[in-house]
């Protein structure tokens, strides 16, 4: 609304858009929304989340791809007929094991991870007929992880045939690796130091000590400290300051996001802000407490401030948009964007 009453006011020439984007962590929404190109006519793409601390996302993500693996055998009686029966379950073990010894053979920034998701039933006396474990693998780039997909793909076929078992891999999404726009990030790290703080008071303050002390590791504390610029790491629970940003010398992130997808086809920009007492884990039921706390409000107004700011900048600086657009060309290396997602992976509400 801020940037749609700036255009109304001043009458300048320019286009904002809202995206909904569903599904982020778990099924990919933006990459399945870039398939369908509704990113394609953007200048910029502007976006954020929530973090332990303030900045700009300085560098790449993991690329990824999740499928699940259904293995079908023969059910029998365990005592009296095993010989008759082909175990599904047997088949999902075999998997696990062969990707284990498989984690030695590959890309150090790689990872692969699983959740048994049907184990085939609740008693030990049956020959288990089906059984289904869910695999996530990532890499840094598109093409490492599909040829790391690829390498899993043969393991699961292979405890198939060791078991005497059917295997149907269902693709179920995956995303992009993050392209980083220096030319943009730039901007938004200007605007995001310009506002300052969120506005943090002492119970804000109060309540993310209580978090870390009664909670949180100081292996946690150590986690999240490992991507901040050494000067940086501040003791206090609430970290109320902005890591610096410099162009090019970031770490890639160890996790993945979809908004990789839209860094392919658009020049992007993200900030993370503070909503979390210092050290609290991702996915973790902490991170889940503070969601609908005062804090995690105020680092959710200076995000939505800061790309306000931005984008109004953009709108009136063409120059700065073409040498972004370079930007991604130039990141790009001439490789077009291909969508991680086969086309006929339906979305997953149509399965």
């Amino acid at each position: 609304p801020a940037v749609k009453t700036h255009l109304e006011r001043t009458g300048q020439p320019g286009t904002v858009r809202f995206y909904g984007c569903p599904a982020e962590e778990g099924g990919s929404g933006k990459t399945f929304m870039a398939r369908a190109g509704v990113f394609d006519d953007l200048d910029a793409a502007l976006s954020w989340h929530p973090h332990v601390y303030t900045g700009i996302f300085p560098a790449g993500s993991l690329a990824n791809i999740q499928a699940y693996f259904r293995f079908t055998g023969t059910a029998s009686h365990a005592a009296a007929s095993p010989h008759l029966g082909r175990s599904a379950l047997d088949a999902v073990e075999l998997m696990n094991v062969g990707v284990n010894y498989l984690r030695e053979h590959m890309l150090p920034e790689a990872r692969v991870h699983y959740a048994v998701t049907h184990t085939g039933g609740l008693s030990p006396n049956v020959v288990q007929a089906n059984a289904e474990v869910l695999y996530l693998v990532r890499a840094p780039r598109n093409d490492q992880a599909a040829d790391l997909f690829e390498r899993v793909k043969n393991v699961a076929r292979g405890a198939a045939l060791m078991t005497d078992c059917q295997v149907e891999i269902v693709f179920d999404k995956a995303c992009s690796n993050l392209l980083e726009n220096a030319v943009l990030n730039q901007v938004m790290y200007g605007h995001l130091r310009a506002l300052g703080s969120a506005g943090f008071d002492a119970e804000d303050a109060a309540l993310a000590d209580a978090y870390q002390r009664q909670t949180l590791s100081a292996q946690d504390i150590e986690t999240s400290s490992r991507s901040l610029n050494q000067a940086w790491r501040d003791p206090k629970a609430l970290f109320d300051g902005i890591d610096p940003y410099e162009p090019g010398k970031g770490r890639p992130i160890c996790g993945s996001t979809d908004v990789g997808d839209v860094s392919w086809v658009t020049p992007t920009a993200q900030c993370h802000t503070s909503c979390y007492a210092f050290g609290t884990p991702p996915h973790s039921w902490q991170w889940v407490a503070q969601g609908k706390t005062a804090l995690a409000h105020k680092g959710m107004m200076l995000a939505a401030k800061t790309m306000a700011a931005t984008a109004i900048d953009l709108l009136g600086s063409p120059d700065t948009l073409a040498r972004a657009k370079a930007e991604l060309l130039e990141r790009r290396g001439g490789r077009p964007y291909v969508c991680p997602i086969p086309d006929d992976v339906e979305l997953p509400f149509r399965r």
